[in-house]
């Protein structure tokens, strides 16, 4: 059950909103919703995120050479020499 929430922004900002729910396919709801969310996640999962992130792109060439078959393309295999296309 979702409970309902009352705020006050400013004209612009609410312009603003709406613009970019249009332009997303959604509605100010959903954004505002999305935004409360990410105020209250656990910043421990942003610095993870970043860890696994960094952990994939430095060991990146060593799994694909462990698994050649499985290596995916890449989009910026032009850039990253060793790695399949």
């Amino acid at each position: 059950m979702s409970k309902s929430v009352t705020i006050r922004v400013p004209e612009e900002l609410h312009a603003q909103l709406q613009e970019r729910a249009e332009t997303e396919g959604t509605t100010v709801t959903a954004l505002i919703t999305e935004a409360a969310r990410n105020a209250v996640r656990d910043p421990r999962l942003d610095s993870a995120a970043e860890v696994f992130r960094k952990f994939v792109a430095d060991n990146a060439d060593a799994f694909d050479a462990a698994f050649p078959d499985d290596a995916p393309a890449r989009l910026d295999a032009a850039e990253t020499p060793g790695r399949a296309a």
